[in-house]
């Protein structure tokens, strides 16, 4: 039988010889996990990221001292060194030395990342620090498919007149490309976009809404930005639909626009309770949720892999968004119940709404492929919407984007989450084969 050659001799002999050298080839050349680079979402849709743990290894020192002295070469032969013929032509011995240690180099700093208030996703500070812009968006279907969902980091859906929900996206720590078709406020939405004191973007309004914007909307509610008083680049009214369905913006150009309104003095704290998602083994396997407004139905599916809820509108037609062409897919969905009635606006024709949105109500919070039901508690116009479970504690959520349903009592609600995959049985002949003899 060959026997393994003795490598931990060797090493160790090396090491007697040359510690230097062992050094060097344990800690030279190697790179940590993460060394490649990382990205967040920011003002762009990315912020480069840092270079992850480990870096360059450090190099090792030298080879080890040289020779301790040198011997003569007098008349006395060339031995080891003995006594030269006179003291005068005798050389003095070499003192020890090492070749200097190359330092090692010093680790790029990796960029500070914070949660961004409104997901809990990691961004550079300045990305946390901006200010939310609110959009309300059109959701009668010749409006779909709309343009913004992707980069939403919530997404209020609310009923209007007619039977017609609406929209509301808040945009903190990615803006949008297009976003679209931009449409007319409503006083519950200025609530919602009150809690973060948000930038509000729209076209028009019920007397109701526009009255408050008129009053408070320098940034005592929110900062008003009618978006029928600009014209292009501001806002572009699109030829391949036709109005009122038409009227878009961006981003970069409602950055500016929230700037010049004075919405940059204090950024927005985080209210709400982020976690990770949960590992595969916890996640279940199907489950589906689906309400029911009287012009739209929106159903979501829920996708192990992803941690996502695949939504689709319009009885059953896959969602997505009109400028990335990607899924409209949420880490969570929530819905809330309540009262709804006709607006005493002194125009009972237009059929237009106002709804109980300080106060508490029914909830259901979806969010890792389960749903919990508990409450949500809205105590005045500019406090948050917090959401509580069964036991009265805020929920937590998944990083990232977040769906908000709000529906009338009443209301349609379909929820049936699914069910944990069986855990894998143990395979019994992968061990070592027993034969009987």
């Amino acid at each position: 039988m060959k026997r393994a050659p003795l490598l931990a001799l060797v090493i160790v002999a090396a090491a007697a010889v040359g510690g230097g050298v062992l050094v060097a080839s344990a800690l030279s050349g190697g790179t940590g996990p993460n060394a490649g680079a990382s990205t967040s979402p920011g003002a762009s849709g990315q912020l480069p990221g840092g270079t992850g743990h480990g870096g360059s290894g450090a190099p090792g020192g030298s080879a080890g001292p040289t020779a301790a002295g040198s011997g003569g070469t007098g008349a006395g032969g060339t031995g080891a060194g003995g006594p030269s013929s006179s003291p005068a032509a005798s050389s003095p011995a070499a003192s020890p030395s090492a070749a200097p240690a190359s330092a090692a180099p010093t680790p790029s700093p990796r960029p500070l990342l914070v949660p961004a208030p409104l997901t809990g996703r990691l961004v550079a500070p300045a990305i946390a620090a901006r200010h939310p812009i609110a959009v309300m968006i059109d959701d009668l279907a010749p409006a779909r498919p709309q343009s913004g969902f992707s980069a939403a980091s919530i997404v209020w859906q609310a009923p209007a007149e007619g039977g017609i929900p609406r929209y509301m996206m808040i945009f903190q720590d990615t803006d949008p490309g297009a976003v679209g078709p931009v449409r007319s406020s409503r006083y519950y939405f200025i609530a919602w976009a009150a809690e973060w004191r948000a930038a509000y973007a729209h076209a028009g309004g019920s007397p109701q809404a526009l009255s408050t914007l008129a009053a408070q909307g320098h940034g005592q509610l929110v900062y008003n930005l009618e978006g029928l008083d600009y014209g292009p680049p501001q806002f572009i009214r699109i030829t391949s639909r036709f109005a009122p369905h038409n009227l878009y913006t961006s981003g970069t150009e409602l950055r500016l626009l929230a700037r010049a309104a004075g919405a940059t003095t204090t950024p927005p704290t985080q209210v709400w309770q982020f976690a990770p998602d949960v590992p595969l083994a916890q996640r279940p396997t199907g489950g589906h949720i689906q309400v029911l407004y009287p012009a739209n139905r929106i159903d979501y599916a829920y996708d192990r892999a992803t941690n996502t809820y695949l939504r689709s509108v319009s009885w059953g037609q896959p969602e997505t968004d009109a400028a990335t062409g990607k899924r409209v897919a949420p880490k969570n969905v929530v819905i809330m119940l309540m009262y709804f009635g006709p607006l005493n606006d002194g125009q009972p024709a237009k059929g237009r709404l106002e709804a109980t949105v300080v106060g508490s109500g029914p909830a259901w919070i979806a969010t890792n492929g389960r749903t919990i039901k508990g409450t949500w508690v809205k105590k005045s116009l500019t406090s948050p919407t917090i959401f509580r479970n069964s036991d009265g504690r805020p929920v937590t959520f998944t990083i990232g984007q977040t769906f908000i349903q709000v529906l009338p009592y009443g209301s349609s609600i379909t929820i049936a989450d699914g069910k944990l995959p069986p855990a894998p049985r143990p395979n019994l002949r992968t061990g070592p084969r027993m034969i009987a003899r």
